[in-house]
C-alpha cells in the first residue's frame, strides 16, 4: 500500500531533499536536453504545485515517489 504525501504539509528541506533524489534517479528522462538538478526540482515542484503530480510514499519498497495524478487510481492508499 501506498500513502499520499501533500508536498505542502513538507518542510522546505525537506521537500527539497525529496525532489533532488526523485529528479537523480536512474531513469528519469527529461529528454535530448540536459537540466541541472535545480532544474529539474524546479519543474517536478511545478508539477507538484499545479496539481499535475503527487508524492506517493511506497511502503514496500520504503521510498517517495512522484507519479501523474492521472494515474493516482492505480495505486493502493492508505
Amino acid at each position: 500500500m501506498d500513502t499520499l504525501i501533500p508536498y505542502d504539509s513538507l518542510a522546505p528541506d525537506t521537500l527539497e531533499t525529496i525532489l533532488d533524489d526523485i529528479v537523480s534517479r536512474d531513469g528519469t528522462d527529461y529528454g535530448d536536453y540536459d537540466l541541472s538538478v535545480a532544474q529539474k526540482r524546479e519543474q517536478a515542484l511545478g508539477s507538484l504545485r499545479n496539481g499535475n503530480a503527487v508524492l506517493l510514499f511506497d511502503t514496500e519498497s520504503e521510498t517517495i515517489k512522484m507519479i501523474p495524478k492521472s494515474e493516482l487510481n492505480n495505486y493502493d492508499l492508505f
